[in-house]
């Protein structure tokens, strides 16, 4: 499985220390380059920062060489490399959480995930205190409503 990537789900996870669910359900995620430009960004946090400048191997870099058409350029440069990326792969997944990126994304056909997910199929798997993890997520600057976080738990807690 080929899975691509954009800035948002990765400093998320790190910033609630659980990065490391990317790996463990993906094994390898490709970023364009902009997105770790965007990772290494001054405005980055410097959790984030200190990450990024040590890539793990799990975490590839690529080179995106396709151009952004015209329903892209409403979207950052981290979107829409992100999205070029795994249309010059044909990869399977693109992890992506800004709501008209996924929107776009979809309408190109391509499956997405966000932060939310990997942590509700994380939370499905027994890896994570799903709960206590979404609470430390709300404490970031995430934004998301308090009804989507309480479909997510009403699933959570009504699973075998």
């Amino acid at each position: 499985m080929i899975v691509v990537s954009d800035t948002s789900p990765i400093c998320y996870l790190i910033l609630i220390e659980q990065i490391d669910l990317l790996p463990r359900l993906y094994g390898q995620v490709v970023i364009p380059q902009a997105v770790r430009d965007e990772l290494t960004n001054g405005r980055s946090p410097d959790q984030v920062q200190q990450w990024i400048a040590q890539t793990p191997d799990w975490l590839k870099i690529q080179s995106v060489s396709l151009q952004p058409d015209a329903e892209l350029e409403t979207l950052d440069v981290g979107e829409q490399s992100a999205i070029l990326l795994i249309e010059q792969l044909k990869a399977d997944l693109l992890i992506v959480d800004e709501m008209v990126g996924r929107r776009i994304a979809r309408s190109r056909g391509l499956r997405v995930i966000g932060t939310l997910g990997i942590l509700e199929e994380a939370g499905r798997l027994g890896w994570i205190d799903l709960p206590v993890v979404l609470e430390q997520l709300q404490q970031t600057t995430f934004r998301v409503s308090e009804q989507l976080i309480q479909q997510i738990l009403e699933r959570y807690c009504s699973q075998p």
